[in-house]
């Protein structure tokens, strides 16, 4: 257990995190050259397509450090991205120090402090990286400062490094060796692994991740899962390579994987603890804080019939993704689906990126929102995130809405047109400091029932993609809320239905009548596209129909026989429009989505 390490690497998004884990890959030889590849542990096509990672990856690395010793160094390459905090929350309590990786270029950044405050509540050793030294624009002298002022951490233990270049790597391995603790541990005692991933495999079943704290396991235990006393028999064992690496026995210190033939995915919970049925430990060790969802949003099958394999795809995928929390619900326009809670936009948008390409669904996503608070006449207190379960207007007191704190970091140029930007969404409380010579942060309160609609895509094209955002829930406050219902051809459309604010209930209403204008096919009869508070209608949309020219026949004549066939067209289409009904297409349901500015 002395030659073992267990460290994550920890920064902000685009600091080179994946970059440096493929220079360790490379330097300690775990990978041969010819199946070397970049972002190696990011095994998702979705993660190498937008260049970043969403899920934690373990890996084992064999190095001989300078004093001729052999370590196993299991590293656990981690996201940056704020929607995906919670995979590293959970990697973290698998390790024993972290490499705190921050761009000599950008400086400290918010994910870079948010990740050091998890890194601390572990009780981790901490070792500041400083990456990117081979950029123009690298400021080492005053990332220091940082370290020191921000951080809090001393600058004199600081590494410096180049992951694209190799520059430093060698002294990183050796501080990761000599300045990282062992793990603690016996290995006489009974067992206790912790949980902290999982996923389904479709030959062998659910595979387990988990790091042992105490005791071993190996092929043929019978082990038991805490949470549910569960008990399964172990098929195999073994550790993280590129691929997954049969073992004898992972014991105390380890960091590996578990097969044992779990066949009901419901039967794993991440953070559970396993242990010997006949051999159990005192008590489960401490699991994670349950995670809170942020933005919530209906999945439905565009066909009723997949209804079952959409529920079996969510079941595997929450494995996965312990993040993600889903719950049976219907609507009068789409049936039977899922309300389903995600940490953010980015999140909801991975989330049906991956259900669609791994496991072949069609999907459609109603409106996302927000969970709002409502106090009722009768004292009591009311969470709403679906605009279905709003409740009786007249019984509401006062209704509030989740505010953020919107730390955003731009070149000062774009000031201006970032400052326009959150006033238009109701931002209040700016507060701004200047980091370095041309660059800002600007820190904003705004709800954010602003913020998921369209405000990140605004961002990146007003700061041309240079500005960096990140954000945290501070409380609820006081709001005026109304229920912005769509109607089509008078009846409502609870799918599209929003609970926004009154102010901008008229622009969000014209926009959504627009959309659908453009997305409903005509029919042979008018078809009227409302936006309505209550009984208020307070924007409206009209498709057109289609005309049949019923006068063509006649030719001169007596003007009242072109009148009189106009007529019985006219009371034709009346009857139609009372029978027909308007089948509306999923583009439509996407294109009110969407933000004005994407059209």
């Amino acid at each position: 257990m002395q030659n073992i390490r267990n460290f994550s690497i920890i920064a902000h998004i685009d600091h080179g995190k994946s970059t440096l884990a493929d220079r360790l890959i490379m330097k300690t030889g775990a990978c041969d050259l010819r199946i070397y590849k970049d972002q190696m542990l990011d095994s998702m096509d979705i993660e190498r397509e937008r260049g970043i990672t969403i899920k934690s990856h373990a890996i084992s690395l064999p190095y001989t450090a300078s004093d001729g010793e052999t370590y196993t160094l299991n590293l656990i390459d981690t996201p940056g991205h704020v929607d995906f905090s919670y995979e590293v929350s959970r990697s973290l309590a698998s390790c024993e120090g972290v490499l705190l990786l921050i761009d000599a270029a950008q400086g400290v950044q918010a994910q870079t402090l948010a990740n050091l405050y998890l890194a601390m509540e572990h009780d981790l050793e901490i070792i500041p990286v400083i990456n990117k030294i081979d950029l123009p624009a690298a400021d080492v002298e005053r990332v220091l400062e940082q370290i020191d002022s921000e951080l809090g951490l001393d600058p004199a233990t600081h590494l410096a490094c180049s992951a694209k270049d190799g520059t430093g790597v060698d002294e990183i391995l050796e501080a990761i060796v000599r300045r990282i603790p062992p793990p603690r541990g016996e290995a006489e005692d009974p067992l206790a692994a912790l949980i902290f991933d999982a996923y389904y495999d479709a030959y062998r079943g659910t595979v387990i991740n988990c790091r042992v704290f105490d005791g071993e396991v190996k092929a043929g235990d019978t082990i038991r899962f805490m949470f549910n006393d569960s008990i399964y028999r172990v098929e195999e064992v073994g550790r993280f390579l590129l691929d997954r690496q049969k073992r004898d026995t992972l014991s105390a210190g380890e960091v590996g994987y578990i097969i044992a033939g779990v066949k009901t995915v419901s039967s794993v919970s991440i953070g559970d603890t396993i242990t010997l049925d006949d051999r159990p430990c005192a008590q489960p060790l401490p699991g994670f804080k349950k995670v809170k969802p942020v933005v919530f949003a209906s999945i439905y099958p565009i066909a009723s019939d997949d209804y079952e394999d959409l529920s079996d795809a969510l079941e595997k995928y929450k494995l996965n993704d312990a993040a993600f929390i889903y719950e049976k619900d219907s609507s009068a326009a789409l049936g039977q689906g899922f309300r389903c809670g995600f940490l953010g936009l980015l999140h909801l948008d991975i989330v049906q990126e991956r259900l669609e390409r791994e496991y072949g669904l069609n999907i459609i996503l109603s409106v996302p929102s927000v969970r709002y608070r409502f106090t009722l006449k009768d004292g009591a207190e009311l969470y709403v995130d679906n605009p279905a379960h709003y409740p009786n207007p007249m019984s509401i007191i006062k209704s509030e809405e989740p505010y953020i704190r919107a730390s955003m970091m731009l070149p000062d140029r774009y000031l201006g047109a970032v400052m326009t930007l959150c006033i238009d969404r109701r931002g209040v409380n700016s507060n701004m400091r200047y980091p370095s010579p041309g660059r800002v942060e600007l820190s904003y309160e705004m709800p954010l029932s602003e913020v998921i609609f369209d405000f990140y895509d605004r961002f990146k094209s007003v700061t041309q993609g240079y500005g960096s955002f990140d954000y945290d829930l501070i409380d609820y406050r006081t709001s005026n809320l109304v229920l912005l219902d769509i109607l089509v051809n008078g009846e409502k459309v609870d799918a599209l239905s929003q609970i926004v604010h009154r102010d901008r209930a008229r622009a969000r209403g014209v926009l959504a009548c627009d959309r659908l204008k453009d997305e409903i096919p005509r029919q042979m009869y008018k078809i009227a596209i409302q936006g309505a508070i209550g009984g208020e209608i307070i924007s409206r949309s009209t498709v057109s129909a289609f005309r049949k020219d019923v006068t063509a026949k006649c030719y001169g004549g007596d003007i009242t026989r072109k009148r009189k066939l106009l007529e019985k067209q006219k009371e034709g289409k009346k009857r139609m429009k009372m029978v027909g009904s308007v089948s509306i297409p999923q583009s439509a349901f996407l294109a009110v989505l969407k933000s004005d500015k994407d059209s």
